[in-house]
């Protein structure tokens, strides 16, 4: 299976993933209005939040328009993402793409059916909460970009690439 595949397989995977727990959270397990909590165990609890920003709270989107700007934006940018994992021949950089492109996908998708994406797990220590209210999609945007920039940053395969490519011009 080519680099290109394995990463939209995963994006796929990550996009039924996301909507299926989405609609589990939704559905059987009866969260319905904003700040509904159900307790797992003392660090993990699933508490439904309608998030109508973008990470960590940015850019609320308070107008249909500006909903729709984001959706736009979010597109554009899942756009981006798939032409690269199109062209893409590293299978880490291939997974972290289809990662971030499935992710983008199932909080677009949460944003065009409801005016907001749909969070709700939500990991803590006591009172201390070192992340805000995620889902699936957030959880698989971070890991990729975190693959992204661990490989940017540390190894060499980018730096020997271009090293060859100028011996060979």
């Amino acid at each position: 299976m080519t680099p290109r595949n394995r990463g939209l397989l995963i994006a796929a995977l990550i996009f039924l993933a996301d909507q299926a727990v989405k609609a589990i959270v939704l559905g059987p397990m009866g969260l319905q209005v904003e700040g509904d909590s159900l307790y797992v165990m003392p660090i993990f609890s699933f508490t439904l939040v309608h998030n109508i920003g973008v990470s960590l709270g940015l850019f609320n989107a308070t107008s249909d328009a500006m909903r729709w700007g984001l959706v736009a934006v979010t597109g554009g940018i899942a756009v981006f993402v798939a032409r690269w994992l199109w062209r893409e021949t590293n299978r880490l950089d291939a997974l972290a793409l289809g990662m971030i492109l499935g992710g983008a996908l199932g909080n677009i998708t949460d944003r065009v059916r409801f005016g907001h994406v749909t969070d709700y797990a939500d990991l803590h220590f006591g009172t201390f909460r070192p992340f805000l209210v995620f889902n699936v999609a957030d959880a698989a945007i971070t890991v990729g970009v975190l693959i992204l920039l661990g490989r940017a940053l540390f190894t060499k395969e980018g730096a020997a690439q271009k090293s060859v490519e100028k011996k060979d011009a």
